[in-house]
């Protein structure tokens, strides 16, 4: 219970390694641990540590859970809207709940069935697929989201967070109905970057809470999160035979070897290999043994 001014290194180094050996922490966990601990000695102590020397925690890699499209289809079969349109875009293209959250109008390429992800893990631009079934419930969402905008404009408000410097470049562009966001919030609110009213997206807790409630209700001994359905679509187009290059770039995964994970969750097994005692029964049916 020492202050932090009176410790160093030796000691930093020893409560690291204390996490891994006698707290069995998780490779994260000590991340997380180290980056705080040495932001609070450069930030506000004004004692920088170098030269760290401790065990670091082991990585392992887990299996992600992955729904069968029975469970993905009553999952979504039991959501509200506009949570079910968030749980099936999330399912049908891939995306991460922060990416779907994101979307605005004119992210949506309806002739060429392409969704726009713009800034996502790591600040990184991609495109991915659009389920064509999902087209007459997104149009209907888009026209609720226009209906709101006019209501907002009509109150004043009607102003949308723009990225970057966008808008500085284009000043009329946060009133513009093109960049809502395609899953607005209930109510609008003060923006925490310049405080103004904005309406923005709606908050991510809103819909953790609903898939809790969801997964309360129904009887799947699956622990699922938002992310299991961009789980569910890597395995769904891998079972289907497309390439782990293809799933990479919808996925937005930097290497192939992040993708190459759902090669242990496909039904046919890693590299599609099929066990031999499968082929038995067919090998044998119709044969009459004496």
């Amino acid at each position: 219970m020492a202050h932090p001014l009176t410790l160093s290194g030796p000691e930093v180094e020893a409560w690291l390694t204390h996490l891994v050996t006698d707290r069995n922490n998780s490779a994260n966990t000590q991340r997380i641990a180290l980056n705080a601990i040495v932001f609070m000695y450069r930030e506000f102590l004004r004692k920088p540590l170098t030269d760290l020397n401790f065990k670091y925690a082991k990585v392992h890699q887990r299996i992600p859970t992955v729904l069968s499209n029975v469970e993905a289809q009553a999952i979504i079969d039991h959501a509200k809207q506009p949570f079910k349109l968030m749980f099936s875009i999330m399912y049908g293209s891939g995306l991460r709940q922060a990416e779907c959250l994101s979307l605005r109008l004119l992210d949506i390429d309806f002739d060429n069935l392409i969704l726009h992800v713009r800034q996502g893990k790591g600040r990184k631009d991609r495109t991915t697929l659009l389920a064509q079934s999902l087209l007459p419930d997104i149009k209907a969402q888009i026209e609720l989201v226009k209906q709101l905008h006019c209501t907002d404009l009509k109150s004043g408000l009607g102003s949308v967070y723009l990225p970057d410097a966008l808008s500085r470049k284009y000043p009329s562009a946060a009133t513009s109905s093109k960049w809502q966001y395609l899953f607005p919030s209930s109510r609008p609110g003060p923006c925490p970057r310049t405080r103004e009213i904005r309406r923005h997206h709606l908050h991510h807790t809103a819909v953790t809470k609903h898939l809790r409630r969801i997964m309360r209700s129904l009887d799947i001994p699956k622990h699922v999160t938002c992310h299991t359905f961009r789980h569910s679509f890597a395995t769904r187009l891998l079972e289907s035979g497309y390439d782990l290059r293809t799933i990479q770039e919808l996925l937005g995964h930097s290497d192939v070897k992040t993708t190459e994970i759902y090669t242990h969750v496909v039904k046919r097994g890693k590299l599609g290999v099929i066990s031999p005692i499968d082929g038995i029964s067919e090998e044998n049916a119709g044969y009459a043994f004496a």
